[in-house]
């Protein structure tokens, strides 16, 4: 165990079976501390930072569920190993699925069992600490704004982003799409001395372009058939701000000529108006084409892209910068276990592997969006391979792999346990989480499982 040994919290009234598992535990290289209820428990957590706890369900004072209640309000609390006769699997299975119990175990306990259970949740508790260490880490190193990433290429964009936001200078930002041009505005708008006005972005391949004009600039009522009242256009919307012109190679050449000559004037006028309005705006244009060879075809105009590119900052794809992939995933994963309510920890080191393998056509984008897939379906723990969605993860369909491949006069039945067995290596045996992937209740997992006589963890 090294220097430092796992410590697990032991929770039994039973003074004999409490000692009993106290010794088997110290004797594998755990830290051990024990407690005769869930009171008791509560209390020594206080000076005892348990890795795990290991508590019997039905204690006098403060019973098992009880506690595991309590824990659930404690952020960061430790992950619960259920101990239970056989007449309470019931309870136990309840207290799995809507307490949040790490897993549970019938007693007699069956030390290999424990075992690897108390492994797996060390590791689950490891890596969550090293999550939460890695998110402290991002907050001083390799970020800027929302933009991750601490790889040459990206240590380049921060630098040209801190030069360029104290300037009033027009910034041109290029690179594929997905690559985060509009995060890398908004790093540009936080550090600028127009950070306390408004940001506006506005993606000129969405808007028709007939609406492009009333869009920038903005239209009186009555300016057009459907004009029923005055709009301001995005160039007021950013008065004393910063506009982000997103993509502004899709932008039709008639809305070019106009907004050029905003851009040299500093003056707007809304369709149907009579005056123009000045404007205290700094532009920021972001592109995934290639605007000098647009120009050189005349699909562009050149006196406008000179204009903007006045400063140019190139995102690098993802593919050129895959050393920052595990600060990204830590990044994506924290954000998106609080915007879904998860509690995932990270990536299984497979998982990593395959990630790191796909070249990411859609870079931190298509990233993103895997990793929300993988978290949603994941939930907790860690994400594994199973998790991911069939792009980047394809499931093998080998025998021996994490497919399942089934030879011609299969029965419904022995199809149907193979893709239960074939799901639980997938969830490493978490019942839990191969019903939640099957569309089942537990319950129905198990019933089906004791069907087969496989109640106990697949290898």
């Amino acid at each position: 165990m090294g220097a430092n040994p796992f410590p697990v919290l032991v929770v039994d009234d039973e003074a004999n079976q409490r000692s009993a598992l106290a010794s088997m535990l110290e004797s594998w290289g755990y830290r051990v501390a024990t407690a005769a209820n869930g009171q008791e428990a509560l209390d020594r957590l206080r000076d005892f930072d348990a890795g795990v706890v290991v508590t019997d369900l039905m204690m006098p004072v403060v019973d098992g569920k009880q506690l595991l209640r309590r824990l659930r309000e404690q952020p960061g609390a430790p992950p619960a190993i259920v101990l239970t006769a056989f007449g309470n699997l019931e309870t136990a299975l309840e207290t799995v699925c809507d307490l949040g119990a790490f897993w549970f175990l019938e007693k007699p306990l069956d030390p290999r069992a424990l075992r690897l259970l108390l492994e797996r949740a060390k590791a689950q508790r490891r890596l969550e600490n090293y999550s939460a260490e890695l998110e402290r880490q991002l907050a001083g190193q390799g970020v800027l704004g929302e933009l991750v990433g601490s790889s040459p290429a990206m240590q380049s964009v921060y630098s040209l982003i801190r030069q360029v936001a104290p300037t009033r200078a027009t910034v041109l930002i290029t690179g594929e799409s997905g690559t985060g041009k509009e995060l890398a505005a908004r790093a540009i708008h936080s550090l600028s001395p127009r950070r306390d006005g408004p940001f506006v972005a506005v993606n000129c391949a969405s808007v028709p372009e007939t609406l492009m004009e009333s869009e920038l600039f903005g239209h009186e009522k009555g300016a057009f058939t459907g004009a029923v009242e005055r709009r301001r256009g995005c160039f007021e919307l950013a008065h004393g701000g910063t506009l982000l012109l997103d993509e502004i190679g899709d932008m039709p050449g008639s809305a070019q000529a106009k907004l050029l000559r905003v851009l040299e004037d500093k003056m707007v006028r809304r369709l149907g108006a009579s005056r123009e309005i000045e404007v205290d705006v700094r532009v920021l244009a972001s592109t995934n084409r290639a605007l000098e060879e647009m120009t050189r075809e005349g699909r562009f105009r050149e006196d406008l892209f000179f204009r903007l590119n006045v400063f140019r900052v190139h995102l690098p794809p993802l593919r050129e910068r895959k050393q920052d992939l595990p600060a990204l995933c830590a990044a994506l994963i924290a954000g998106l276990n609080s915007r879904h309510g998860c509690r995932v920890a990270g990536l299984h080191p497979e998982t990593f592997e395959i990630l790191s393998r796909h070249p990411w056509p859609g870079n931190v984008r298509e990233l993103r969006n895997v990793l929300e897939y993988a978290v949603i379906l994941a939930g907790e723990g860690m994400a594994l391979p199973g998790h991911l969605p069939a792009g980047p993860a394809p499931a093998p369909a080998a025998p021996g792999g994490d497919g399942v491949l089934l030879p011609v006069g299969t029965t419904l039945e022995r199809a149907e346990r193979e893709l239960i067995e074939a799901t639980l290596r997938h969830t490493a045996n978490n019942k839990t989480r191969a019903a939640a992937i099957l569309g089942v209740s537990v319950k129905t997992l198990f019933n089906k499982l004791r069907e087969y006589g496989a109640t106990d963890a697949v290898e």
